[in-house]
């Protein structure tokens, strides 16, 4: 028997292999470190005992790896990833480091820092967009699974905005909102509201 709501096991992924150098990765395809794989693993195993009917994450390594990680520890072989679930795209400040981006764009990280959520960096996306990829795509999401349980390995900035909208708060409050590597975040979603149970655990 199902439940009477459809929960959502909302995790960041791993730890990035390129932590140390502290650049934005957005939409930069890097794999988790070895730590992250581990993080991925100990993942797993707590998710062992839900009984989780599908494993969604975006099209990016970092997530995939954490995905696919999880789906092997609970005999879920197939992974459906979305290019929509992808992390906000940083434009031309990807694979920078924020010394860099502030020497090379200044007035880009000063206007950025006036108003970050309807900010678009060149070549990239602001958050208002990169929130109008991913909730249809979650809306679609919980729509398939009603009274299931299911995992999403997604990103930091994803998982804010999934919060926010799960929580009624506007996205302007979503860097009040931690993701540390391997977050992990339980959501409830029930016909007429939804009921957020842990965050960044």
């Amino acid at each position: 028997m199902g439940n009477s709501f459809t929960g959502l096991y909302l995790i960041r992924h791993g730890e990035v292999a390129n932590v140390e150098e502290g650049v934005y990765n957005g939409h930069f395809d890097v794999d988790l470190s070895d730590k992250g794989i581990r993080q991925m693993e100990e993942m797993a195993e707590r998710l062992s005992k839900k009984e989780i009917r599908a494993i969604y994450c975006s099209d990016l390594k970092r997530t995939v790896g954490g995905a696919k990680i999880i789906g092997k520890r609970l005999s879920l072989s197939q992974i459906k990833s979305f290019k929509d679930l992808r992390e906000l795209n940083y434009g031309r400040w990807e694979g920078l480091r924020f010394e860099e981006i502030k020497r090379r764009y200044p007035e880009e990280v000063e206007a950025r820092n006036a108003d970050y959520i309807n900010y678009r960096i060149k070549g990239g996306e602001n958050f208002i967009e990169m929130s109008d990829r991913v909730i249809p795509r979650i809306e679609e999401i919980l729509r398939s699974h009603r009274g299931e349980d299911i995992a999403l390995v997604a990103h930091g900035g994803v998982n804010r905005v999934i919060l926010c909208w799960a929580l009624n708060m506007d996205i302007s409050n979503m860097l009040r909102i931690k993701q540390d590597f391997a977050a992990f975040n339980i959501i409830n979603f029930y016909d007429s509201t939804a009921v957020v149970e842990l965050m960044n655990g």
